[in-house]
Parts: C-alpha cells; structure tokens; sequence
C-alpha cells in the first residue's frame, strides 16, 4: 500500500513536539526510555546546523508520521564520506505504506548530494519487519557489531 500525499523533508523546529512524540514511541519499540534531557540534547543537534546529525521527515496529511537521522562520517577505506543512519521511526499506522523507503531514498539523495560514499545502518537482530524492507533496499553485511561504554 503506497500512501498519498506523502512527502519527505528536512525536519524544522515546527515539527519540535511531532519528533518528540515519535522519538519517545521509539525508544519505547526499543525498550528505552529517553529522558528529557536525551530529548532536548538530540533536538538541539537536529536545530543545529553545525552539528553532524541531520533529520528528515515523513509528511502524510499535514502530520509529521516518521523519521530519519542521519550523520555524515569520515570514511577510512575510502578517505572521503560516509553516512550512518542512527534511527529512523514510523507511525506504525503508517507502516507498509513505502514511508521506510522513501525516508531512506531521502537520506541517500541527501549523501550524494553531499559527497556521496556509503550509506550503513544496523537494526535489531529481531526486528524482521524492518528488515524485511531493508533486504530490499541494501546489501546484507557480516559485520558484528559491538558496544563499550566509555
């Protein structure tokens, strides 16, 4: 099912409590509950235009339904850029509606725009739907990924 109107675009401060509603209900999907400080701390990053982190949106019927973050890095087997896609959510009432897609077609147009290079992300080992799509979009890696906090 492909929605209409959907539109995506680069997040505002207008959509400040639509993101924040989606970012709580993700780190909910995720098991997390972000703090009011984790919440200000990300959107000072997305209103910064300095910062590395940028955001698009998912728009159907006016609303804000979704999102993506995405961060530009130095890529060392390269020497030029990559990109990593941090999060990215949908209003689940909106899921199957290619909203997933079109916010990752909107984050790669954005790195070829930008320097192109590659384009990763991980999800949840058990997040099959997700997958699901990206199997479609991606290639699969065999990179494990490991956590240390410092």
């Amino acid at each position: 099912m492909t929605v209409r109107p959907l539109t995506i675009r680069r997040i505002e401060a207008a959509d400040h409590e639509a993101w924040r509603r989606l970012f709580v209900d993700y780190g909910v999907f995720y098991e997390t509950a972000f703090g009011d400080d984790v919440l200000e701390g990300v959107w000072a990053w997305l209103m910064d235009a300095r910062h590395p982190l940028t955001a698009f949106v998912a728009v159907h019927d006016g609303a804000v339904r979704g999102f993506a973050h995405v961060r530009e890095q130095p890529d060392t087997f390269t020497a030029g850029p990559g990109w990593f896609l941090d999060d990215l959510y949908v209003d689940p009432e909106l899921r199957g509606s290619g909203a997933g897609t079109a916010l990752i077609d909107a984050l790669a147009a954005h790195a070829e725009a930008h320097g192109g290079g590659t384009l990763r992300w991980i999800t949840a080992h058990d997040n099959d739907r997700a997958q699901r799509v990206y199997d479609r979009l991606a290639t699969r890696t065999s990179w494990v990924t490991y956590e240390k906090e410092c």
